[in-house]
């Protein structure tokens, strides 16, 4: 791991009081390709990705839920009669501890019948999961850390995207350990369908950080294992306590129809190009 990048990270993060505006801003300058970024979906094809639905075993994909559309990952339920409480994840392929994830999402279209009330228009990208093969059948939500994804209901209450919710873990927030399942990040509602920018800058256990549009929303640290929000799982897999550090990222499907499209990586852990090392061409 190339030590001064990282450490370059954590001074612009740091560089001003609360979250870093300036870091959100950069981070929507570089095109794809530049210093390291890696296009995890090809734009045509699943490749790379497995589906793991409740009540199903990994790589089943009941009813054609994961499927890519006008060039977008896309969660659909029109083969479905009811939700049923099938919540579902699409994996990426390989394991990642330091990386920024960039990526645009949208949430459109009707609630799928019978979901239940906090799903409404809500999705999530999952980020250091353990293996999805450790996952049973009747496992609903991998145990990790959730970007939240929220469309604003449209009744004029707030209601942000971008947060921060934990299936059995636990994160520093503002100092302290917060044991709250979701933390609400300081991103304006989005009511519309329109499509949105999101990114992730993940430190392994060091710190994370959410951008919104280009705007650093939500900061935290320090993940353990431990709480509530995810069930059916195997507890000898996680130690209560534990770093968090690294693991899979995945797709969340909630019940409400959403798409992803232009999602790429940077492996921080794996930097080999000297042009990426310096300020310039880091963050």
């Amino acid at each position: 791991m190339n030590k001064s990048f990282l450490n370059l990270c954590v001074v612009v993060l740091l560089a001003a009081p609360g979250l870093s505006v300036e870091a959100g801003e950069l981070a929507a300058t570089e095109p794809a390709g530049a210093c390291g970024w890696e296009s995890l979906f090809d734009g045509r094809s699943l490749d790379g990705w497995t589906p793991k639905i409740r009540g199903h075993r990994l790589g089943e994909n009941y009813a054609d839920t994961f499927r890519v559309e006008d060039g977008a990952i896309t969660m659909s339920y029109d083969g479905y009669e009811s939700f049923g409480g099938r919540f579902g994840h699409l994996f990426y392929e390989r394991p990642y501890s330091h990386y920024r994830l960039r990526f645009e999402y949208r949430i459109f279209g009707e609630p799928t019948k019978d979901i239940p009330t906090w799903a409404f228009r809500n999705s999530g990208v999952m980020i250091h999961s353990p293996p999805p093969e450790t996952m049973p059948p009747e496992q609903d939500f991998p145990v990790s850390l959730e970007m939240q994804l929220l469309r604003g209901r449209g009744d004029g209450e707030p209601r942000p995207t971008g947060n921060v919710c934990t299936p059995g873990t636990h994160v520093v927030y503002q100092g302290k350990l917060d044991e709250t399942h979701c933390i609400q990040s300081a991103s304006p509602t989005i009511d519309s369908d329109d499509w949105v920018k999101a990114e992730l800058l993940v430190l392994g256990n060091e710190k994370i950080v959410h951008y919104i549009n280009g705007e650093a929303v939500l900061e935290y640290e320090r993940p353990i294992y431990g709480g509530l929000g995810a069930s059916g799982h195997n507890p000898a897999l996680v130690q209560e306590g534990a770093p968090v550090t690294s693991g899979y990222i995945s797709l969340q499907a909630e019940g409400h129809t959403i798409q992803f499209r232009n999602i790429e990586l940077m492996d921080l852990a794996s930097r080999e190009n000297p042009d990426c090392n310096d300020e310039s061409g880091g963050m």
